[in-house]
C-alpha cells in the first residue's frame, strides 16, 4: 500500500489567493521585458545566453527566476541592472528604457560589496551622498533604514564586524535608502548558512510588506523560491529561455509551516519538474574507482 499523499493541481488557488492575483494584474506595470535576448561573443563562436524573453512585473511585486545551470539567470538580472545590454530586445523601467545603472535600481549580490573602510550608517549614506543628499538629512535617512532592518546598535562599527547576515542587511538597507522602483537580488543568501538563510528571508519579507518596492530575485533554491514569491519565473538552459511563469497558490503571509502544505509541495513538484536533468541523465552510473581492499565492505 503506498503511503504518498495526492496533491493538488499547482495551478489550484483558493479564493484569497485568485483574488489577490486578479489584484496584482490590475496593478501598474513596474518593468517590462520584451522580446529580450543576448548573445556572447567567444573564440569558438557565438553562445546564445538568453533568447526571446519577454514578461511583465507589477508594483509591488515579489518575482523570483529559477532555472538549471547556464540558463541566464545573473545575466538577466545583470540587464534588468543596466550592468549589461542585450543584443536585442528592451527593458523598460516606468515605461522609461533601461540603457544603464541608476538609483532607480537597486542591486543586491551574494558577496556583499560593502565598503570596509566606511563605517555601517556611512556604507547606507553612501549613495545618498552621490546623489546630492545633504548630509544631515543622509544621516538621518540611514539611521531609519538601519532601523528598518534591525541593525540600529550596529550603526558605527565596521563590516569586519558583522556576520554574513548582518552584512547582507546592510546591503540590503544600502540599496533601499537610494528608495528604488525595483530592488534586485542576485543570489543574496546564497552564502549563508541555513538558520541565517532563513532569518534573512523573514527579514526581507518584513521589509517588503512595509515598503513600497517590487522585487526581482535570483535563487537556485526551490523552497526559497516559494515561499517568498508571488509568481516564479522558470527558465530552461541553452538558450536560457521562459520555461514557465508560475502564479504561487501558497497564501500570505507566508510561514515556515507552510513548507509542507500541499500547495506548496505540488508547486515545489513542478519546479523539480520542469528544472531536474532529464530522466536518462539522472540514471547514468557514476564511473568509480575502488580505493579499498576488497572484502572491506560497509554494507
Amino acid at each position: 500500500m503506498s503511503n504518498s499523499v495526492e496533491l493538488p493541481s499547482y495551478k489550484e488557488q483558493n479564493e484569497g489567493v485568485a483574488s489577490r492575483f486578479r489584484e496584482l494584474h490590475q496593478r501598474p506595470v513596474k518593468l517590462r521585458v520584451e522580446g529580450l535576448s543576448k548573445t556572447f561573443e567567444t573564440p569558438k563562436g557565438q553562445i546564445r545566453a538568453l533568447h526571446e524573453l519577454s514578461f511583465d512585473i507589477h508594483r509591488r511585486e515579489f518575482i523570483t527566476v529559477i532555472g538549471p545551470s547556464g540558463c541566464g539567470k545573473t545575466t538577466l538580472i545583470r540587464i534588468l541592472a543596466g550592468l549589461d545590454f542585450p543584443t536585442s530586445g528592451q527593458v523598460l523601467l516606468k515605461g522609461k528604457k533601461v540603457d544603464g545603472p541608476s538609483a532607480e535600481q537597486g542591486m543586491v549580490f551574494q558577496d556583499y560589496t560593502l565598503f570596509p573602510w566606511l563605517t555601517v550608517k556611512k556604507n547606507v549614506m553612501f549613495g545618498l551622498e552621490v546623489k546630492g543628499v545633504a548630509r544631515m538629512r543622509a544621516e538621518a535617512e540611514a539611521s531609519e533604514w538601519l532601523e528598518m532592518v534591525g541593525l540600529s546598535k550596529f550603526a558605527e562599527v565596521y563590516p569586519s564586524q558583522l556576520s554574513g547576515g548582518m552584512k547582507q542587511r546592510v546591503a540590503i538597507a544600502r540599496s533601499l535608502a537610494n528608495r528604488p522602483e525595483i530592488l534586485l537580488l542576485d543570489e543574496p543568501f546564497g552564502a549563508l548558512d541555513a538558520q541565517t538563510r532563513s532569518s534573512m528571508q523573514a527579514y526581507l519579507l518584513s521589509i517588503w510588506r512595509n515598503v513600497d518596492v517590487t522585487i526581482f530575485f535570483v535563487t537556485h533554491d526551490l523552497d526559497e523560491a516559494i515561499y517568498l514569491s508571488d509568481r516564479i519565473l522558470v527558465l530552461r538552459a541553452n538558450p536560457g529561455e521562459i520555461d514557465e511563469l508560475i502564479e504561487v497558490p501558497v497564501p500570505r503571509p507566508r510561514d515556515p509551516n507552510q513548507f509542507l502544505s500541499p500547495e506548496f509541495l505540488a508547486t515545489k513538484k513542478r519546479l523539480e519538474e520542469l528544472i531536474r536533468p532529464s530522466e536518462s541523465k539522472q540514471n547514468e552510473p557514476m564511473p568509480m574507482i575502488r580505493l579499498t581492499e576488497v572484502g572491506d565492505e560497509v554494507e
